[in-house]
């Protein structure tokens, strides 16, 4: 195992942890099985966030009793001090604890800091000083609000995405971490779906030492494999490191990340998926994503109103209407072929 210390928290982790996203997917038993075979394989930080339905329910029935033996990381996306009360109690209780070690502002549009009109920043100091959580922290993906929070110094840690087919900007955060003292969570490890070897991934995370992969995991095979690399970290092979190289070659530019945060869209476009089709077919099995219900889920693309919405929304700045037309371009030349 590698434990390190998260940045200036003094928490000492696995340096992989628990992504707890997927978890709601699953019913309560087989969450609650995978998340205490992590934690007996040595994974000891567990990431969840108040918007993941019943994820941080899953993750307090799991670790009853246990509490001294995890770290806990949350997230609220509450706009207004009465919102992060809200959401802190709401938390404190699901998570079956009476503190949580990282509190995560979850991807704001903008830093919250101390006096602002939010309230935000102020309202977790007093929760810290109440006792109800460790460390103030932030996530993001956003490349300026990152900036900002890193010049800022008032956050523990910064959660954001990272994998090997990040670029310089993104490095230039980890650095940013390092020099503040800051952690760093790596969030979409995997790239939301686009890379599909774990072992490649992992080996590649063991050579940033500072950057703790939250790996969002919902089968036991997904699991398994990290576990592995816990016990024997996976070496970067010649063989891993052309992978890589190829999979950068493909990946790297402008190609939807499948965040989500362009949705909702008003013609019910399933766009953090849609965006990326063609990316998906070519890297996972395609039956999966050429079925009667994804096909009529692409034919939607159709009824675009270009309103610009997804567009603005989008933390990369990618033209996802011209994405979304490509995308469907390409899946019906697919379903043509398979005609």
């Amino acid at each position: 195992m590698r434990k390190i210390t998260l940045g200036s928290t003094g928490l000492t982790i696995e340096k992989n942890g628990f992504g707890c996203l997927p978890i709601q997917r699953i019913g309560r038993e087989e969450a609650a099985s995978l998340l205490r075979m992590a934690c007996d394989g040595g994974i000891n930080y567990f990431d969840t966030a108040r918007a993941y339905s019943d994820s941080e329910e899953k993750v307090g029935y799991a670790f009853a009793g246990m509490r001294d033996k995890i770290i806990l990381a949350t997230k609220t996306g509450a706009q207004t001090a009465e919102g992060f009360w809200k959401d802190l109690e709401t938390s404190l209780k699901t998570l079956g604890t009476d503190y949580i070690d990282v509190y995560q502002f979850h991807n704001p549009a903008f830093c919250p800091r101390p006096g602002g009109e939010d309230g935000l920043y102020d309202a977790a100091l007093e929760a810290k000083r109440q006792g109800k959580i460790r460390h103030i922290s932030i996530t993001n993906h956003r490349l300026a609000v990152a900036r900002e929070a890193i010049e800022s110094g008032l956050y523990a840690t910064l959660q954001f995405p990272f994998s090997y087919l990040s670029g310089e900007q993104e490095m230039a955060l980890v650095e940013g971490c390092r020099r503040a003292g800051m952690g760093f969570i790596a969030m979409k490890a995997l790239a939301g779906g686009l890379i599909r070897d774990g072992f490649t991934a992992a080996a590649y995370m063991d050579t940033i030492p500072d950057v703790v992969p939250i790996w969002g995991i919902q089968h036991q095979w997904e699991l398994e494999q990290f576990l592995a690399c816990i016990k024997e970290p996976a070496a970067l092979t010649a063989e891993r490191q052309a992978a890589i190289e190829r999979d950068r070659a493909e990946l790297c530019g402008e190609f939807c990340r499948g965040c989500g945060y362009c949705m909702p869209c008003p013609q019910g476009i399933e766009i953090n998926q849609c965006a990326r089709m063609s990316l998906m077919l070519r890297r996972a099995p395609a039956a999966a994503w050429l079925t009667a219900e994804w096909q009529e889920k692409m034919r939607k693309i159709e009824t675009c109103l270009h309103c610009g919405q997804c567009a603005g929304k989008c933390p990369y700045g990618l033209d996802t209407p011209k994405l979304l037309e490509e995308n469907w371009r390409d899946y019906q030349e697919i379903l043509a072929g398979q005609g």
